[in-house]
C-alpha cells in the first residue's frame, strides 16, 4: 500500500533553501501559545519557570525550526525530531500537563508502559509512518499522541508520589523496548521507509544509511536520559529512611529535584 506524500511539514527542501525554511503556520503558532497560557500558571506555582521556558523552546525547535522542514526529507532528521520529543519535552514538561492529574495515580505501570510502547513502536513501522506524512491531520494524529504517552511515561518515572520500584520496572523496560527499536532499524537489511528514498541522497546518505543513522541515534542518545533517571530513582530510594523501593510518598523525596 501506497500513500500520495504531503508532509505538515512541508515537501522536502533541498539543502542550500534548508535554513531558511521555518514553520510559521498561524494555526500552529496559536496553539503553541495556548498550550504556554494554559502550562505558565502551573510552572509558576511550583517554581518552575526556567524549566517550561526550555520545554517551549524545545517544542518550537522540533515545530518550527528547519528541523520540521529536514524530517520530510531524512529519516534520521525525524528521529531527531521525535528523540527531542520524547526525551527532552516529555521529562521537562509532564509537570505541567499531568502534574495534578490525581486520578492517573490509579492507572498501573504496566498499562503506561504499554501505551507508551505501541506508540513509539506504530508509528515507527513503515506503513504507519507513510500514512503519517500523507498529510496535516494524520500527522497529528502520529505526533499528539507520541507526546501525551511520552509525557505520562516520564510522571510514572519521575512523579515522587509513584512508588520507586515500579518507576524503575518502567525505566528499564523501556530502555530495553528503544534498543530493541534502534536495533531494528540499524540492523535491518534494506530501507523500510518509503517516503525518504528519493530525498536522503540529496543530504549525502543512501535511504538504508539515513534509516541506519535514525536507529543509532534512537538506540543511544534517546536512552541516556532513560538512564539517567533509573540511576536518579535509585539514589532517591536510598535516600529514603523507611521506605525503600516500594515507598510512595516521602518528605525526603519530595525535596530531591526531579
Amino acid at each position: 500500500m501506497t500513500f500520495n506524500l504531503d508532509p505538515y511539514c512541508g515537501s522536502a527542501p533541498v539543502p542550500q533553501l534548508l535554513m531558511s525554511d521555518w514553520n510559521f503556520d498561524p494555526y500552529l503558532l496559536l496553539a503553541i501559545g495556548i498550550a504556554a497560557a494554559f502550562t505558565l500558571l502551573p510552572a509558576r506555582r511550583d517554581n518552575r519557570v526556567g524549566q517550561w521556558l526550555v520545554a517551549l523552546a524545545l517544542f518550537v525547535v522540533v515545530f518550527v525550526s528547519p528541523l520540521c522542514a529536514l524530517s520530510s526529507a531524512l529519516f534520521s532528521a525525524r528521529a531527531v525530531h521525535h528523540i527531542v520529543l520524547i526525551s527532552l519535552v516529555a521529562p521537562l514538561a509532564w509537570r505541567f500537563v499531568f502534574g495534578h492529574a490525581m486520578l492517573l495515580d490509579r492507572v498501573p505501570s504496566i498499562f503506561i508502559f504499554v501505551f507508551h510502547t505501541t506508540m513509539l513502536w506504530l508509528w515507527h513501522l513503515p506503513l504507519p509512518y507513510a500514512w503519517a506524512l500523507s498529510g496535516s491531520i494524520p500527522y497529528w494524529i502520529m505526533e499528539i499522541p507520541l507526546l501525551l504517552s511520552a509525557a505520562w511515561l516520564w510522571k510514572e518515572i519521575l512523579d515522587a508520589r509513584r512508588p520507586s520500584g515500579g518507576a524503575l520496572v518502567v525505566c528499564a523496560a523501556t530502555l530495553l523496548q528503544m534498543t530493541a527499536l534502534g536495533a531494528y532499524l540499524t540492523f535491518a537489511s534494506h530501507p523500510l521507509f518509503s517516503p525518504h528514498f528519493q530525498t536522503a541522497p540529496a543530504y549525502g546518505l543512501s535511504a538504508l544509511e539515513d534509516q541506519q543513522l535514525a536507529g543509532l541515534l534512537m538506540w543511544i542518545p534517546a536512552s541516556l536520559p532513560f538512564a539517567a533517571a533509573f540511576l536518579f530513582r535509585i539514589a532517591q530510594a536510598i535516600t529514603r529512611p523507611s521506605g525503600g523501593l516500594v515507598a510512595g510518598r516521602n518528605p525526603v523525596a519530595a525535596r530531591l529535584p526531579h
